[in-house]
């Protein structure tokens, strides 16, 4: 117990070393022409060191914020002032799958072109001003609908949460009292929210890396192997298709998957916060401040009972 009490302290107290050290010196992990640096940015971003560092920001906010409410209630508004605005753009990109959905409808089946080139000059068919285009099979503009739907669901996890659009099913919550949901939401945050992120961020941060680099990278990997594996490190992108033709940047998916992660992560904070100031200030401070898109009560979820 001792052990494990004196291991989270010297890590909680080493965070504030890491912190500062990096941002000092940015070119030790982002200055990526430097191999030894990449391998540095690949490792800690799985590390125990990248944790506690995100960890002890996390408990200095709040232990400002349980001292000044003003100040937690400003976090909570900006948090899920990202999460909505960057819902909000992310959420165009389902028309623009739709959109491209129905030309590629029109020129298969109208039409019978085979591909889509888009370039300063392809389209007007201009030989003799030649410009770079970009040209790819009707079957790779087909496959790559994934994309925005993978978006919209990834980035616009925590912008579906603030406006209440989550599903919730419980058994319990909606006939406890105003409090005790309070309680019940703060333990989701913590012993829900965040470890499932962070867990599906550790999985995540290798799987995408494994695609991007050669030799494979994966958890396992102490620090002084990155860098000896830095001498042979290069860019070797995944790029397999599902199929002839096919959409072949499948990597952008793992890439998505990180922002997902990141997002839960930061918005449990955003969560656990308000649940803590609504459950302070009692009844008439639920639902404070919160931006939605809809008029309606601010406690509105879908319940299944």
């Amino acid at each position: 117990m001792l052990d494990g009490i004196s291991w989270l302290i010297t890590n909680i107290g080493a965070a504030f070393v890491n912190f500062f050290t990096a941002i000092a010196n940015p070119g030790l992990w982002l200055d990526w022409s430097n191999k030894e640096a990449m391998a540095r940015f690949i490792y800690y971003g799985g590390s125990v060191e990248f944790f506690f560092v995100v960890f002890t920001l996390f408990l200095v906010l709040t232990i400002i914020g349980l001292f000044r409410s003003s100040f937690m209630w400003a976090m909570v508004r900006g948090l899920e002032g990202v999460a909505n605005g960057l819902g909000r753009f992310v959420a165009w990109f389902g028309l623009i799958m739709v959109l491209q959905q129905i030309v590629i409808i029109f020129l298969q089946r109208i039409f019978r072109v085979s591909s889509i080139e888009f370039g300063p000059f392809a389209p007007f068919g201009f030989p003799l001003l030649p410009g770079p285009s970009f040209a790819r099979d009707l079957s790779w503009w087909s496959e790559e609908l994934k994309l925005y739907n993978a978006m919209v669901v990834c980035l616009c996890i925590t912008y579906t949460f603030v406006q209440g659009g989550h599903v919730r099913v419980d058994l319990l919550y909606s006939n406890v009292r105003f409090r005790t949901k309070k309680v019940i939401d703060m333990l989701g945050s913590l012993l829900f929210m965040m470890p499932a992120a962070m867990l599906t961020w550790l999985y995540a941060w290798y799987f995408l890396w494994r695609s991007l680099v050669t030799p494979k990278v994966s958890a396992t990997d102490k620090l002084d192997q990155l860098l000896m594996k830095s001498k042979i490190i290069k860019w070797n992108v995944e790029r397999i298709a599902f199929s002839p033709n096919g959409f072949d940047a499948y990597f952008l998916f793992k890439l998505l998957l990180i922002g997902f992660c990141g997002l839960v992560f930061i918005h449990s904070w955003a969560f656990l916060w308000r649940s803590w100031l609504e459950f302070r200030e009692g009844p008439g401070a639920e639902g404070k401040h919160v931006d939605r898109d809809a008029p309606g009560d601010s406690t509105q979820e879908l319940q299944t009972h």
